[in-house]
């Protein structure tokens, strides 16, 4: 009877755990691009001092990638991802590979602003328009992760810039297989993409379209992704075709992600902002 007893207490206690952790809501708060300009780097760090986002991805080909570095290892607690680039889409500043890859580059040697050619880039600036080499991707992918594990010790995962995961079948497979290889693989298949509920082009607009989101969390793990930086010359003179006024929507961004009235909602609604370092010990 003792261990019959015993045994109706285990199960019991083991379903009320599992139960508690399907009741919790939390949310993934990242930023991407870091390492793209000067303010990019300086609205990460104030996003992660001053607000609530808590993880955040660097471009490592990038050409301020050495103050993120430096930024990163005088936050540790800020998670961070390595943020794999195929694409410099920029106008005005752009970026090269790290390793020997003729097929991913145009006739300057950067990276081709796009990965799918479209109204404002055709076919020679796309990369998909051009002959590219699996075995170059390969080598690239590899050179980043590599250098991002040797200057970020924070480093906890991967993830993709302009969809390069998504160029064609044979890259997520191949990033994912580097990924676990270096330790940085985070399973995301079961947390669940959001975005804003209705017009975010304004701060404002950004503001009222995130809490609407918020409201219709259920309980399960959730990833919210946007770019912060600042409303500044540097940022003015950054843009490309068909984003020209990315200077202040990033800046809304920052706005956003450092709101003080976001959190005080989160709390009222028992939603746990979290990071990708949370989730992998987690799955681990």
């Amino acid at each position: 009877m003792t261990r019959t007893l015993l045994s109706s207490l285990i199960l019991l206690l083991g379903l009320s755990a599992a139960t508690g952790q399907q009741q919790s809501i939390r949310l993934v708060a990242r930023g991407d691009d870091m390492g793209i300009t000067h303010s990019t780097n300086l609205a990460c760090i104030r996003c992660y001092k001053e607000g609530w986002m808590k993880s955040v991805e660097v471009i490592v080909p990038s050409p301020w990638f050495p103050e993120a570095v430096r930024l990163l290892k005088e936050n540790p607690g800020l998670d961070a991802g390595v943020h794999l680039a195929l694409t410099s889409e920029w106008d005005n500043v752009k970026w090269r590979p790290l390793s020997h890859c003729p097929s991913l580059c145009d006739e300057n040697g950067y990276f081709f602003p796009v990965i799918w050619p479209g109204r404002d880039y055709d076919t020679t600036k796309a990369l998909l328009g051009h002959p590219w080499k699996l075995e170059e991707v390969a080598g690239e992918i590899k050179k980043q992760i590599e250098v991002a594990r040797q200057n970020i010790p924070q480093l906890t995962h991967v993830s993709y810039h302009m969809g390069c995961n998504d160029m064609d079948k044979r890259i997520q497979p191949l990033i994912d297989s580097l990924a676990k290889s270096y330790g940085l693989y985070v399973e995301m298949s079961s947390v669940k993409s959001v975005s804003y509920h209705g017009p975010h082009r304004t701060a404002g607009e950004k503001l009222q379209s995130f809490k609407a989101m918020l409201r219709t969390l259920k309980p399960d793990d959730y990833l919210f992704v946007d770019h912060p930086s600042f409303d500044n010359n540097e940022m003015r003179a950054v843009y490309m075709k068909g984003y020209e006024d990315v200077a202040q929507d990033r800046q809304g961004v920052t706005d956003l992600f450092t709101n003080s009235e976001i959190r005080k909602l989160m709390e009222s609604l028992h939603i746990h902002v979290i990071s990708y370092a949370d989730l992998q010990s987690k799955q681990q």
